[in-house]
């Protein structure tokens, strides 16, 4: 079986943007499972998948999960602590 292939954070710009105002992929976060703190450009983003799924880069654990249908976006940030974006 081959590895999973990913690409990073940035790739995550057009589907967040449905849902956020600003550019998430420059926003600090906070990994709930290993603690590293990194800018979200830098996790793991895996796309071969009925969505999109973030993966912490230090531990590989899921950070975050969006899910787009024709009606709705599922925003699942479980995994992180926070999210901080910068103050205009």
């Amino acid at each position: 079986m081959s590895e999973p292939t990913y690409l990073d954070g940035n790739a995550a710009a057009g589907a967040l943007s449905q849902v956020f105002a600003m550019d998430v992929t420059s926003a600090i976060t906070r990994c709930n499972g290993c603690g590293q703190t990194a800018v979200f450009a830098e996790s793991r983003l895996y796309v071969d998948a009925p969505g999109l799924v973030a993966r912490c880069s230090g531990c590989d654990a899921v950070l975050l999960r969006v899910v787009s249908t024709p009606n709705d976006t599922y925003l699942d940030l479980r995994g992180l602590t926070y999210l901080r974006v910068p103050n205009s």
